[in-house]
């Protein structure tokens, strides 16, 4: 809770994956990948309710050993590649209302295939929403990158083309405008916004900025292999 206002948090895990098959209950320096994240969200001073949607009974004994809250199996139209996010995030909102007679003012969305969080930055955005409430309803964590969109090319039969031809090519990265990627360290809007605009990308949305270390996310093996060695180098776990 924070002043007053309830907080859920809704990790979404499907069993289901074709870049990397289990990714969310794979081992990552020791732990299922998703366990990094359900700790992370315990170490909140803010949330209320920690719930994990997943579809599948191994991801849902592991988040609850972890210390998550399962009550239920995602059902399958929800748990296809094609199921978009905010419908599941409906559906636990569904449920809270229906079964359990709760609402929140605040829900945060955070992704197991983003673990490289900080113990602070989930409330830190929770701090910052809040204390900007009049201004915003949703606060994204983002990440600069490298790759510019300035230089990202396309290709066009044989040829390759600028993919945004718009924007100026410049000759050094430190010219262009920064350019950010929205990361999946946390997502987080308050449900009232949630519900009349069906996303988290309100129309009053601000930021949060992430170190250059997490400006990653788990989509398939190399991806994998890149935070485990970064977590070896930046928190010395083995």
């Amino acid at each position: 809770m924070i002043d007053d206002k309830k907080v859920l948090a809704i990790i979404p895990a499907r069993g289901g994956s074709k870049g990397l098959p289990q990714k969310n209950i794979k081992l990552l320096c020791g732990k299922p990948l998703i366990t990094w994240t359900i700790e992370k969200a315990l170490k909140s001073l803010c949330i209320d309710e920690l719930l994990v949607s997943t579809d599948s009974q191994e991801i849902a004994d592991i988040a609850i050993k972890a210390g998550a809250t399962v009550p239920f199996l995602r059902p399958d139209e929800l748990a296809t590649d094609t199921a978009p996010t905010i419908d599941v995030v409906k559906h636990v909102l569904n449920f809270y209302r229906e079964k359990k007679s709760k609402s929140f003012d605040y829900v945060i969305l955070l992704e197991p295939t983003s673990p490289l969080r900080e113990d602070t930055d989930i409330d830190n955005m929770l701090f910052k929403i809040n204390k900007e409430a009049e201004l915003f309803d949703s606060i994204i964590s983002l990440g600069e990158v490298d790759e510019h969109p300035s230089i990202i090319k396309k290709i066009a039969g044989e040829n390759i083309e600028p993919f945004c031809a718009e924007l100026q090519l410049t000759t050094r990265r430190q010219d262009n405008q920064p350019a950010f990627f929205p990361y999946g360290v946390a997502y987080i809007v308050k449900t009232k916004a949630l519900l009349e605009e069906h996303s988290f990308y309100t129309q009053r949305c601000t930021y949060y900025l992430i170190k250059r270390y997490q400006n990653y996310e788990i989509d398939d093996i190399y991806d994998f292999l890149a935070i485990e060695n970064i977590m070896r180098y930046e928190w010395g776990v083995k």
